[in-house]
């Protein structure tokens, strides 16, 4: 028997049958393939070798797939090239538009509404309460020294004023601080103020006690507080009033701007929504496409809406400002004038030249002094103060009482000559009666009590005035911002409508 060569090639089988391979022997090793050597990229295989694997792009590094925002861009790309894509495209670009416009037309006027509100209800109201404390602390003062003046017998009707002013302030002040948050100016003048407070109603007894037992020192107590009203509280609400000023003026800041961004927004929808319109009158000879008409009509009307609601409530606005606040601010400072020389001129005969002050090399009595400078800023019809107030009164129930306060300003100035000319001569008793007498005498007081009235009249109109501007303004934002949203969503959901009649055309 003969055998094949070690190494040798299988022997062919029967024709279209694969080639078998005989058993291996024991003991012998199994056959080795030939080895393939290395082949340099793109050189063909040898003949009777299989292909090659394709190459990775980079050595050792799989080739990377393309993410799912780049496929979802090549799509987006190939369906803008189809009417139905373009179409899919334009109504998404307007309803984003619509509703774009309508979420910033609630934002912005959803801001200017809550300022406006701030306006009425808030801020102004708080800036009277602290001008009502500076006058109250100031009336307060002019009422303990016209007691004082009147001896140890005080008439009831002084002290009754005094201890009704005094309750007001303290009123006032509780509710500045429940309302003064995070303004710590307005904080500290308040808490200075509650400090001050008793201290200085504890000189006032003092004053009285002393005053009624007929003792001098109750004059040295009385100017002492007077002192310390003068120096300390009123000038801390002054700063409170100043402080609440301040915050008016920022709500009405925030309250009148035109709300650019949503009309900018409003125009560039009803261009977006033209075009489109457009567009399809230019392909299909169609008209009015009812979805977009509806949604053209929407983004009209909040836009309308927005521009003539904010003109009016801007209007009512600035009329509460000129007509009601800045008025307002005049007389109250026209009243507290009048109220500092009224304490200045009682402290006068209190004091009988105890205090002086130089003026132009000579020596004269301090309170007089002070006395005329609160008449000279106080004015008259034509000057200071109440000219100001007759300027800016425009109606006969504000220029009125503002008139009466210019008249019996000139008599008081004429009567506290007369006042002045009988306590320089020795007359003191005629002096004190000339100031806080009876009707009969002509007294000072009486002018004052007349001034003080009229201007509380004059008050009393001005903030009417306000409250009907302000309330005007805050009510024509009324609304604005609820209705902007639903407009704006049924004019998307129009435009969506619209742009979808146009799209079942290609089913």
């Amino acid at each position: 028997m003969t055998h094949p060569p070690n190494g040798g090639a299988v022997p062919p089988g029967p024709p279209g049958q694969a080639p078998t391979v005989p058993a291996q022997a024991p003991g012998r090793p199994a056959p080795t393939m030939p080895t393939v050597p290395p082949q340099a990229p793109g050189t063909p295989p040898a003949p009777g070798m299989p292909p090659a694997p394709p190459a990775a792009t980079t050595a050792g590094t799989p080739a990377r797939r393309r993410t799912a925002w780049s496929e979802g861009v090549d799509r987006l790309r190939a369906a803008a090239t189809t009417e139905p894509g373009r179409l899919r495209i334009i109504g998404a670009v307007l309803a984003l538009l619509v509703v774009a416009f309508g979420a910033v037309t609630t934002w912005q006027m959803t801001e200017r509404s809550a300022a406006a509100d701030d306006v009425l209800h808030r801020s102004q109201p708080l800036s009277a309460d602290a001008a009502a404390i500076y006058r109250s602390l100031a009336d307060a003062n002019t009422a303990a020294s016209s007691g004082f003046l009147a001896g140890g017998q005080e008439p009831a009707a002084v002290r009754a004023r005094y201890e009704r002013d005094i309750e007001r302030a303290s009123e006032k002040l509780a509710t500045a601080a429940s309302n003064a948050g995070s303004d710590s100016s307005s904080a500290a003048s308040v808490g200075k103020l509650n400090k001050l407070l008793p201290e200085y109603t504890g000189l006032i007894e003092r004053a009285r006690a002393n005053n009624r037992q007929g003792l001098p020192l109750g004059g040295a107590y009385l100017r002492y507080a007077n002192d310390k009203m003068q120096t300390q509280m009123l000038p801390a609400a002054e700063k409170l009033y100043k402080a609440e000023n301040a915050r008016l003026s920022s709500d009405y800041g925030n309250a009148k701007p035109y709300p650019w961004f949503a009309i900018a927004l409003g125009i560039l929808a009803l261009a977006a929504l033209g075009w489109a319109q457009h567009r399809n009158y230019r392909r299909t000879n169609r008209v009015f496409n009812h979805g977009l008409l509806a949604a053209t009509a929407a983004a009209t009307v909040v836009l309308l809406w927005l521009v003539v609601g904010h003109t009016v409530a801007r209007s009512g606005l600035n009329e509460s400002y000129d007509d009601g606040v800045r008025s307002l601010n005049v007389l109250n400072d026209a009243r507290i004038s009048s109220l500092k020389a009224r304490g200045n001129e009682n402290l006068t005969l209190v004091s009988r030249g105890a205090e002086t002050t130089e003026v132009r090399g000579e020596s004269e009595d301090k309170f007089d002094v002070a006395y005329r400078a609160q008449m000279k800023q106080l004015g008259g019809a034509d000057s200071g103060l109440l000219g100001r107030a007759a300027e800016l009164a425009d109606d006969d129930a504000g220029k009125n009482p503002v008139a009466e306060a210019a008249e019996n300003v000139g008599v008081w100035k004429d009567r506290h000559k007369v006042a002045r000319s009988s306590d320089d001569s020795g007359d003191y008793q005629g002096a004190l009666d000339k100031v806080i007498g009876a009707k009969a005498d002509k007294p000072t007081g009486e002018c004052f009590d007349n001034v003080d009235a009229a201007l509380d009249r004059a008050l009393a109109h001005e903030q009417r005035e306000f409250q009907r501007a302000a309330q005007d303004g805050r009510g024509a934002m009324s609304g604005l911002a609820v209705g902007a949203a639903v407009l704006a969503v049924l004019g998307a959901a129009g435009a969506v409508l619209g742009i979808g009649r146009r799209l079942s055309e290609y089913r």
